[in-house]
């Protein structure tokens, strides 16, 4: 290339400068050859030890494909923009003219070509590199597009307009549009340096009347713009496949100013693009640039009146004065796209009267089938959890905890979970060195659980509203222990809550365990333990040590004895993040939840497919569909853009709490997302039918998903593009009555969805009508991974003409209700104490709705021994609402039964029952006092469950047959009430008469 420069001219000198002391100019090298090697080393540590991570997991396959993919992408794109912008460079110096007339203009231009041609190959390879690396690291960014466009397939469905596999929109547009975005880029500054140097060097003379352009300048610079105009036409016809995407004034995708002057105008410039690239080339051999600047300047005008006024007009003129006519085809395809992309298209909607006056049979058959309830409110219970289990202050669980199903003896019950996670803020002070933090105090142990609908009565021993463990102590024993023979192995290594990092290990067998498992257990003295799971990088030799004391910024690392040929580092360890590296193509629920399976605790998460590139379907933030907060707040996710208009539960993740094990497995293997991300990483994602029973019945649909497909039902359970338009039926998630500023979550309640009434462990929500706040529909998805029906959306539509209560009406009558209220003044009087609301659950029951609220009571203060203790119970059905000490209790108030029938409230669980075998017993009296006779003997029933759930080994069969005899008395007692009250009507109608 130096003979490109040369062009038979000597060499100029670049003249004589003062040169700087030997002992600065060393001082300055030094001190550069430091800055270079520390900025090296700090990449390659974090490079290396990330290979070492992947590795230790067993995913090094992904980090070589990523690296290779990066790489590559970054030496391709680099060199090739590295070589045209530095071809293009030397050009324009290889053949700058020789003559240059002499000119005001070029005496100024003579002291830079001076300074520039003694170090002209100096700046060759320096433009050139700096650019090059610019455009490799822009490349680099876009593996995803790359590996998508590389191994993507078909959706076997085509788009309404072009007649094109959606795969085309997903897996090729994104990758063609960079190619073209980055040849434009790349022929932009090819354009700009030849300019610059044939201009420096004579090529260009601005300030001549004539022969402005040398003959080569012309030719160089009428090749380029010919191919960036000839670029721009491809780029022009790949625009026309946006307009199914883009977002529009009305919804997302092709409307009809897209279809009737955008299209067109796209297809028109493109040709005249073509023929102005035509121009720019005929120059090179006519060299005049009349022609090629009429076509310049025909198009920048075409795309100014086509591609701009004339959109305008027919939006200003045509579309808006009959919008709702003109509108409609085209926003039926976007109702239909949406409702496919987001899952939600056979969601199965009923109508709903919320009908409340039932027949006293139908009341028989309604209350028998009204599944528990969960009281136990996952957001308020995580202090009682801390104070009755946490043991020590050094554990802890999470902020809001998860809800589970697991069948204890041989019945399905919902349990009320969380990890009893290392906490180590909770040490003392003096505690609090490197020693205990990273090889001590490195794990938590076991889990806590309560039961969802069931608490512990008022004795001695417990306090009247305390959870009813399934799971407790240290060490732990319970329900849960029972389930798998010896118990489940304890220790989380890996958790939510999990140090930055921890070393694990000891020198040989005959060392003592040093890592605190379990304190102060019954056989003395705390119990210590060695971590021998499979997850952990080793660190027994000097250079591993090094790398991570220089990541961790710990010399420690490297000094402390406690750092052994053995040991082994930990770190990366929540279970989102770590789903989130080995599988980096995925969106993960931002909710991993716990669960014993199989003598172990895992995580369970769920991992998603995404795209923003699905036509005509409406593209929305996914992180304002999947906030409960109603001011959207920033949060980081993995996803190359934040608004989506496709998603799919593609995969289920499980990690092994103890060994760190990462199981990826595919779920929904339909998802051609999926089945692309499966080729990019081969080997990565079992099969769906290899996940075993045990954690196929714990796994459960995902929050985030529902929060989406919730999100997008409210606008399109609307499938007329007519009534869509007049936005008169769209609906809304109400704002939680219990947490001003948010928006009511979605709950895990077990409801009777299916026509046989059986109990499903499902996510619910409801919705209310746009700007108002009566309730429009209930809505619940069915949650069992292990069922045939799992997915399936159930949306109980209410009639639009029955101002059914939302939930925020409903906490207002709650609020204002004064026999509630009095009930409650109990605790309100006592100023040390306040009343903390639980999350108001909505229940379909019959044609009505039962609203259910736990109520607890905290005591005031800041004290961390404070934590809220259920007290009441409050429930609506109807207009009648109602408090008790348990929901049988309350639901009785409500359910047509006159203020002072009932018996007196009794603070035991849940249960109903009967007498006997269950038959009728033989009444005779008033009505009121058989009513009240068979309320007493409910309760007797209630007692009798209670103490069959308080024996050292519940005895659930008992529990079950006394629950099962009370629910027939209460039943027989509302019958009776009903009959009397129909009775009463008659009779007063008949007196009207």
């Amino acid at each position: 290339m130096s003979d490109l420069f040369d062009n038979g001219e000597p060499r100029r000198s670049g003249g004589t400068a003062t040169p700087s002391p030997p002992r600065s100019r060393a001082l300055w090298i030094t001190l550069a050859i430091v800055v270079v090697l520390f900025i090296a080393f700090t990449g390659f540590a974090s490079l290396w030890t990330e290979r070492l991570w992947f590795d230790s997991t067993g995913y090094e396959s992904v980090f070589s494909t990523l690296l290779r993919t990066k790489i590559g992408l970054f030496l391709v794109f680099g060199l090739l923009m590295a070589f045209v912008v530095g071809l293009n460079l030397a050009l324009a110096y290889r053949f700058r003219p020789i003559f240059r007339p002499a000119s005001p203009e070029q005496i100024s231009l003579d002291r830079y070509r001076q300074a520039i041609t003694p170090v002209r190959m100096w700046l060759l390879v320096g433009v050139s590199a700096v650019v090059g690396a610019f455009a490799g690291s822009t490349a680099s960014g876009r593996w995803r597009e790359y590996l998508l466009w590389r191994n993507g397939g078909e959706f076997d469905k085509t788009d309404p307009y072009f007649d094109r596999d959606i795969g085309f929109y997903v897996f090729d547009l994104p990758w063609l549009h960079f190619i073209v975005n980055f040849t434009m880029a790349m022929l932009v500054i090819s354009l700009i340096a030849a300019a610059l140097v044939h201009y420096v060097f004579g090529g260009i003379r601005l300030q001549s009347k004539q022969d402005r352009f040398s003959g080569a300048a012309a030719v160089q610079l009428s090749v380029l713009l010919g191919l960036f105009v000839l670029v721009k036409a491809a780029d022009y016809w790949l625009d026309r496949f946006d307009l199914l995407t883009e977002s529009g004034s009305l919804h997302t995708g092709m409307g009809y100013t897209d279809d009737h002057a955008v299209l067109p105008a796209k297809n028109i410039l493109m040709f005249i693009a073509i023929i102005c690239a035509v121009l720019f080339f005929a120059n090179v051999i006519r060299r005049t640039w009349l022609l090629p600047s009429v076509g310049l300047s025909l198009l920048v005008l075409s795309s100014v009146l086509l591609g701009m006024i004339w959109p305008a007009v027919v939006q200003q003129f045509q579309v808006n004065p009959s919008q709702a006519v003109k509108e409609e085809k085209y926003l039926q395809k976007n109702i239909d796209a949406t409702r496919d992309a987001f899952d939600i298209a056979d969601a199965e909607v009923s109508p709903y009267t919320g009908q409340t006056e039932l027949t006293p049979a139908e009341q028989r058959d309604e209350l028998a089938n009204v599944p528990g309830i969960r009281l136990v409110d996952p957001a308020l219970i995580k202090a009682t959890f801390d104070q009755q289990q946490q043991v020590q202050g050094y554990y802890g669980v999470a902020d809001v905890l998860d809800v589970d199903r697991y069948t204890i003896e041989g019945q399905e019950r919902d349990v009320v979970i969380g990890v009893r996670e290392l906490n180590q803020d909770g040490l003392p002070e003096d505690s609090k060195n490197w020693n205990n933090l990273h090889t001590v105090y490195t794990h938590g142990y076991g889990v806590i659980a309560a039961y969802g609908n069931q608490r512990k009565a008022d004795n001695k021993t417990v306090v009247q509203g305390e959870p009813s463990w399934a799971e407790e102590a240290l060490p732990p024993k319970g329900a849960l222990t029972d389930l798998s023979e010896g118990g489940y192995r304890g220790q989380i290594y890996f958790g939510e809550k999990s140090p930055e990092y921890s070393i694990v290990g000891k020198q040989n067998d005959d060392d003592r365990d040093v890592e605190l498992d379990i304190p102060s257990n019954d056989e003395g003295g705390n119990k210590l333990s060695t971590y021998t799971g499979a997850a952990g990088v080793e660190v027994g030799n000097t250079f591993r040590q090094l790398l991570y004391a220089w990541k961790f910024s710990e010399p420690n690392i490297l000094l402390s004895s406690r750092v052994n040929e053995n040991s082994k580092i930990l770190y990366d360890r929540d279970p989102r993040q770590m789903v989130e590296k080995v599988a980096p193509w995925l969106t993960v629920d931002a909710d991993p939840f716990p669960a014993v399976v199989d003598g172990k605790i895992v995580w369970i998460l769920d991992g998603f497919t995404t795209t923003d590139q699905y036509p005509q379907s409406e593209r929305e933030s996914y992180e304002t569909m999947t906030s409960d907060s109603l001011d959207q707040g920033n949060e980081f996710r993995t996803l190359p853009t934040d608004e989506i208009n496709y998603m799919r539960n593609a995969v289920k993740a499980v990690v092994d709490a103890y060994d760190g094990t990462v199981t990826l497995y595919a779920w929904d293997e339909s998802d051609p997302l999926l089945a692309a991300w499966r080729d990019a990483f081969p080997g990565t994602v079992k099969d769906r039918s290899e996940i075993p029973a045990d954690l196929l019945s714990h796994m459960r649909y995902p929050e985030d998903m529902f929060k989406v497909q919730r999100y997008q039902m409210a606008a399109y359970h609307v499938e007329d593009a007519s009534t869509f338009y007049t936005g008169e039926s769209r609906w809304k998630v109400p704002e939680d009555p219990t947490a001003r500023g948010s928006l009511q979550p979605p709950y895990r309640l077990s409801v009777n969805s299916t026509e046989d009434d059986e109990q499903v462990f499902s996510l619910t929500s409801v919705f209310v009508p746009n700007k108002r706040e009566n309730l429009a529909a209930f809505v619940s998805v069915d949650g069992d991974a292990s069922k045939d029906t799992y997915g399936t959306f159930r949306v109980l539509e209410l009639p639009r003409n029955n101002a059914i209560s939302g939930p925020g009406q409903m906490a207002n009558e709650f609020n204002t209700n004064q026999v509630i209220q009095d009930e409650l003044a109990r605790f309100t009087r006592n100023s040390n104490v306040r009343v903390l609301n639980g999350n108001l659950l909505t229940l379909p029951v019959g044609q009505g709705l039962l609203y259910v609220q736990p109520i607890y009571t905290i005591r005031q203060g800041t004290s961390t021994a404070n934590f809220p203790v259920l007290q009441y119970v409050t429930v609506a059905f109807g207009d009648k609402a109602a408090i008790g000490t348990t929901v049988a209790d309350a639901v009785a108030k409500v359910l047509n039964l006159d203020e002072g029938e009932t018996a007196t409230p009794d603070g035991t669980p849940p249960a109903t029952g009967g007498e006997g075998d269950g038959e009728t017993p033989d009444l005779t009296g008033p009505t009121a006092e058989r009513i009240r006779t068979l309320l007493e003997r409910a309760d007797a029933k209630f007692k009798e469950a209670n103490k069959a759930l308080q024996q050292e080994t519940p005895d659930l069969a008992a529990y079950a047959t006394a629950t099962s005899e009370a629910e027939k008395l209460v039943t027989q007692a509302l019958t009776l009430a009903q009959q009397e009250q129909a009775k009463n009507d008659s009779q007063a109608d008949a007196d009207k008469e």
